[in-house]
């Protein structure tokens, strides 16, 4: 923490002041917050303060109200955006072995094939199905792929779509597989080519906002991974039952490695293949 994002004396929240605060951000986000994130919250509040001149809580949150622009910023700020090239790749080992062959089972050639990463992040993760399936499924120019990214995080989304990583991101991946993706090195990160920028589709959705999750149509399949875990129950069962409504009948939803739907009342069915456990919207009869 540095002095300009350090809470100026006496201007810390109240106690009451920091439920309002983490309020807000959980109408907004579906992110629980409390007493226990206290200091972590408090680093944000106090960028904003700075980053817009406010000297008191009160005032700030009296802001929150009226910029959408400034409410906007403060979500980004407490998104969790850690990801990288390649992560779980296992799960994109059971999209092409198992849960592609039986989607596209039910197509013919040629027919659409919807993907959607939600929450995206900066694009690592809608980006690595994009080349694991290049890579590793034969029947990928078969069938018209849509690949579709989503985050509540717009500064995230901007850092997607110019597709630009460093080395941490790149790590997992193949050094001959980065060589056919990303251009050459420049300042220390690389960007990925853009016939594969071009591939994948990026845009602002909210997994606890219905509107904003239907207006991205319905998929085959859904990578929500590693979010579920920062949401309570009542933001859990809001998200589960609007990633049930996103999915085509048939379609599969892939969580994070501790993440699970067992104890949550939804409508999905748990599925148990050679190299993951995923959840499925049940076929219409």
């Amino acid at each position: 923490m540095n002095e300009a994002t350090a809470p100026a004396p006496g201007t810390a929240p109240s106690a009451e002041e920091l439920t309002r605060l983490c309020d807000f951000i959980y109408r907004r986000s579906g992110i629980a917050y409390g007493e226990g994130k206290r200091g972590y919250i408090e680093r944000r509040l106090a960028q904003g303060m700075h980053r817009t001149g406010t000297a008191s809580v009160a005032t700030y949150l009296a802001l929150l109200r009226l910029s959408p622009a400034e409410a906007e910023r403060l979500v980004n700020s407490v998104t969790v955006n850690e990801t990288y090239f390649y992560r779980e790749e296992y799960q994109l080992r059971c999209l092409g072995r198992a849960i592609l062959p039986e989607i596209v089972a039910r197509r013919g050639p040629g027919d659409r094939v919807r993907l959607w990463s939600i929450p995206c992040s900066t694009g690592e993760e809608p980006y690595s199905i994009a080349i694991w399936l290049l890579e590793n499924w034969a029947l990928v120019d078969a069938y018209n792929i849509e690949i579709v990214g989503s985050d509540i995080d717009s500064g995230a989304l901007a850092a997607a779509l110019e597709g630009r990583y460093g080395d941490r991101s790149l790590a997992r991946l193949p050094l001959a597989v980065a060589e056919r993706y990303f251009e050459a090195p420049l300042a220390g990160r690389r960007q990925i080519i853009r016939d594969l920028r071009e591939s994948v589709s990026f845009t602002p959705a909210n997994l606890v906002d219905a509107a904003s999750m239907a207006a991205q149509g319905r998929f085959d399949v859904v990578f929500c991974r590693n979010v579920l875990i920062y949401f309570d129950d009542a933001s859990q069962r809001l998200a589960t039952r609007h990633l049930f409504e996103a999915l085509l009948p048939g379609g599969f939803l892939c969580l994070g490695h501790s993440e699970s739907l067992g104890r949550l009342p939804t409508g999905f069915a748990q599925r148990r293949f050679e190299d993951a456990v995923v959840y499925q919207r049940p076929a219409a009869a």
